[in-house]
Formats: structure tokens, C-alpha cells, sequence
């Protein structure tokens, strides 16, 4: 009955593939088969792993594919990961997060907060790790955090070290006064960054101002006033933000307003700098988590959520170069 289920999933998960799409979705045909990507047997299927990914953007395609990797290194042919790409569009998760538990999958990833709470809002039951999650309380609406979720949900989180970052932009613009944070208001944990690192910078004497955008459409308009009133511009790890960089960057560099970014993706797109985690590794340790649930039985309520490894100095050498900034030496660059 199992396998039957397996097979049945498999044709609503293609078929879901094609309607996705219809609707502004993604399922990526190289993403249907084993983890890494190839065709294989219902036969040799023991585990249906279902990933919900908000956007296509660098960081989240890394932690994806850490996740894909890890399993297939340890499953091999018997682990199925069904990847669906939400377009950008928060509510397109819901739809795909209600497929793979209709389809009873074994577990749920959910890559990004709005997929995540999706996934949590469809079952109760079915195991769900996160990834590029910041902050689990706030995703998650809980009080009284412990590290723990103490519910089916469990996973990594990609928050930075934010006083780094802060002692990172102070090491980089020593002589800036306003600080600009820019980002997306519908994106819960891009405020709780906001608040944690303007508390920082405010530690090292700068005068800070939010801008905040509602979508891509007034991007433009939002970047060009934090750019007539900050020295230096913020952002954090905003999918919003990762995914409309290059237009930040047609208005912040012709400004001559440096960026530092949360993250390398959007620091390679529109920054300057950044003090960022490795997405890859992320996900790979998300992928570990997903073993343990699936083979050893492990319970997501008692795993507790696990964090990045050490962050690196990273910079983008063409704006860096345009806008006549000296990186340090300790600075890797963005390739």
C-alpha cells in the first residue's frame, strides 16, 4: 500500500508541476527523480520528500541543493525529492505545501519563512524542517523560545551574527553618520534584522532610518529615497530584496550609496560587502536533520534548531571598484 502511495504521488506531483506553472509556480523537470536530480523506480523508493522553495535566487537554489545532496549521500535510490518553486508568490506556497501532504510524503522542507509557515499551517503531523529561516519565534509566531519548536517542526536557521555584520559596516564606512535599512515589510524576519541591527549600529554611533518596500513594484522608488538620505544602505537576508538586486543596483550605484548586504547572493547582485554564511552547508545540515527523522526516527519537537557555521568577509569586487572603496585584505571575493 505503501509503494502504491509512493506511485500515486509521484503523478500528482507532475501534475501539480504543470498546473504550478500555469499559475505562476515552478516544478524544475530536472528535480523530479532522486535527489540528484535522475529518474528512478517506484520500486526502489522507501522515503517521498517533498521541498517547497519561495524564489529562485542564489541562496536558497544553495540550500536546496545542500539538502538534495546530503540525502542522496546517504539514501542513494531510495529517497524521491519533489522540488516545487513558488515563483516569488507566498500564497503559491500553500497549494504546494497541501500537495505533498495530501500525497501522505514522508517529510516536508521548506525553504524561506513564508514556505515554512505554509508547511506548518498544512499538517500537524507530517515532520517539516526549515532552512533560511532567521528567526523561528517570530516565522512561527511563539513565545517563550527555547530553541525548540516542541511541535513537528524543526530545521537551520540562516541568521548572521548581526553585531558582526554591524562592526563589519563600521570597519568598512568608519566615517558614515545614517545608516539606511532597506527592505521588504511583508517579510517578518527581514523587521527582526532590522530592529537587531539598527540596536547595533546605534552601539557604534550611527544614526539609522527603515525603508521598506510592500513588493517589486515601488523597489525603485524606496532604494532612491534611502539613497537621498543615508550614507551607507543596509539589507538584510530579504528574498525580496535577492530576488530584484540588479534593480537596487540601476538605482544604488549610479547614487554612488553603497550597500552591505546580508548575504553574498545579494551582496554579488547590489553590494558592496557582507558578512555571509555558506547557503550550501546550511541546507546540507538541514539534509542531515532529514535522516535522522526519516531512518532513525528522530522527533522533530525535541531537535533543536541548528545555525550556520562560521560566517566569511566577502565583497563584490565591480561595485567595490566603481565606487572607489578599499577592502581589506581579510575580505574573500565573490567569484
Amino acid at each position: 500500500m505503501k509503494k502504491f502511495k509512493k506511485v500515486a504521488a509521484f503523478a500528482m506531483a507532475a501534475m501539480m508541476a504543470l498546473s504550478m506553472t500555469a499559475c505562476g509556480g515552478s516544478g524544475d523537470p530536472g528535480n523530479a527523480g532522486t535527489a540528484d536530480g535522475t529518474e528512478n523506480s517506484g520500486d526502489a523508493v522507501k522515503y517521498t520528500v517533498g521541498v517547497c522553495q519561495l524564489v529562485e535566487h542564489p541562496a536558497l537554489d544553495a540550500a536546496t541543493q545542500g539538502f538534495k545532496d546530503a540525502l542522496v549521500e546517504k539514501l542513494g535510490a531510495e529517497v524521491f525529492v519533489d522540488v516545487q518553486v513558488a515563483g516569488g508568490d507566498s500564497a503559491t506556497c500553500t497549494p504546494i505545501t497541501t500537495n505533498f501532504v495530501t500525497n501522505n510524503y514522508d517529510l516536508i522542507m521548506a525553504n524561506a519563512t513564508a514556505a515554512l509557515q505554509s508547511a506548518a499551517s498544512a499538517t500537524a503531523e507530517i515532520p517539516i524542517l526549515g532552512t533560511s529561516i532567521t528567526d523561528y519565534a517570530t516565522a512561527l509566531d511563539m513565545d517563550n523560545w527555547t530553541g525548540i519548536t516542541g511541535t513537528n517542526i524543526s530545521g537551520t536557521s540562516d541568521l548572521a551574527p548581526l553585531d558582526e555584520q554591524a562592526a563589519c559596516l563600521a570597519e568598512l564606512f568608519p566615517d558614515a553618520k545614517k545608516v539606511g535599512i532597506l527592505y521588504c515589510s511583508a517579510e517578518a524576519n527581514s523587521k527582526y534584522q532590522s530592529d537587531v541591527i539598527a540596536a547595533e549600529l546605534a552601539k557604534l554611533g550611527y544614526e539609522t532610518e527603515v525603508f521598506t518596500f510592500t513588493d517589486s513594484n515601488d523597489i525603485a522608488s524606496v532604494t532612491q529615497s534611502a539613497c537621498d538620505n543615508s550614507d551607507v544602505i543596509y539589507v538584510p537576508t530579504d528574498n525580496t530584496v535577492a530576488n530584484n538586486a540588479e534593480a537596487i543596483n540601476n538605482v544604488a550605484l549610479p547614487a554612488k550609496t553603497p550597500i552591505f548586504a546580508g548575504e553574498s547572493g545579494i551582496c554579488s547582485g547590489c553590494g558592496v560587502a557582507t558578512l555571509s554564511i555558506d547557503y550550501y552547508n546550511l541546507g546540507y545540515v538541514t539534509g542531515e536533520m532529514a535522516y535522522e527523522i526519516l531512518v532513525n526516527g528522530a522527533d522533530p519537537a525535541a531537535m533543536e534548531i541548528q545555525f550556520a557555521s562560521e560566517p566569511t568577509k566577502m565583497y563584490n569586487s565591480t561595485n567595490a571598484s566603481e565606487l572607489g572603496i578599499t577592502i581589506p585584505e581579510d575580505y574573500k571575493v565573490i567569484e
